[in-house]
């Protein structure tokens, strides 16, 4: 009950903060995003108050959203239409062989942009699905392994501060209970590593590490703009101004090509 309060609260108070006068009609689209997310779960906090955001930046932006909740309509006709694709916690299995086909070509012959949050890295066999090779790949080459299900706190150092998704943020900032994901091994070797999160800064501490754990990267084997965010559990996020001005500095640099 307490945590469904804090949640309402949240929500509230970020629609509050960002909330805007109606756009006219006829002002113009600067580009088309779809919102794939998850909606079951304990991440519905998240994706809720993401949603109310990202609606506020949509009209800051003039940026045409569509949501959606599974991956049925997703074909190459349909991914063609956007210029980002947004994978808001939402699992990378479960998918059909056709979003799974769309999604590759999408990616590979750069159609657009995408980003991918937190539960978007849950790569391996789950709910009785197969690992998706390609997608394995393209995460470069991990499995989750493990997790901190109690949260903790931790310090994110950023490893390329020239990069336009970091834009504006201090080269550390701290992250409020999140649950660090752990995988089989590093992606450095196959990705282009933004930041990572300094284990040894979790509070409390925990035996949950993995030695070089990377949080922010990106993937320059395909020809799309993409990169992955691993925080995105708590609609607390949202109040966090590294966070948020993370969030939009990848938005507005995946979107373009």
């Amino acid at each position: 009950m307490f945590r469904s309060c804090v949640t309402v609260f949240l929500l509230l108070l970020i629609h509050c903060c960002f909330a805007q006068q109606p756009q006219s009609s006829k002002e113009v689209t600067n580009f088309r995003a779809l919102v794939l997310f998850e909606n079951k779960g304990h991440h519905v906090p998240f994706t809720d108050t993401a949603r109310i955001w990202l609606n506020r930046l949509a009209k800051e932006k003039h940026i045409a959203l569509d949501y959606i909740t599974t991956t049925n309509a997703i074909n190459e006709n349909f991914l063609k239409k956007y210029q980002l694709l947004i994978q808001l916690d939402y699992v990378p299995y479960g998918w059909s062989e056709k979003a799974q086909h769309a999604f590759i070509k999408y990616m590979e012959q750069g159609w657009g942009g995408w980003i991918g949050l937190h539960h978007a890295s849950l790569v391996g066999d789950f709910d009785g699905y197969k690992m998706w090779p390609w997608y394995y790949d393209f995460m470069g080459g991990i499995r989750f392994k493990n997790y901190i299900p109690e949260f903790a706190t931790a310090t994110v150092h950023i490893e390329e501060a020239s990069h336009p998704v970091m834009k504006g943020l201090p080269r550390s900032f701290t992250i409020e209970k999140e649950e660090w994901y752990i995988y089989d091994a590093s992606p450095r070797p196959k990705v282009n590593v933004l930041a990572t999160v300094d284990e040894s800064t979790y509070a409390p501490d925990v035996p949950v590490k993995m030695g070089d754990h990377p949080v922010i990267w990106t993937n320059r084997n395909v020809k799309a703009k993409n990169v992955y965010i691993f925080m995105g559990h708590s609609p607390q996020l949202f109040l966090d101004k590294n966070f948020v001005t993370l969030f939009e500095n990848a938005i507005m640099w995946a979107s373009h090509k």
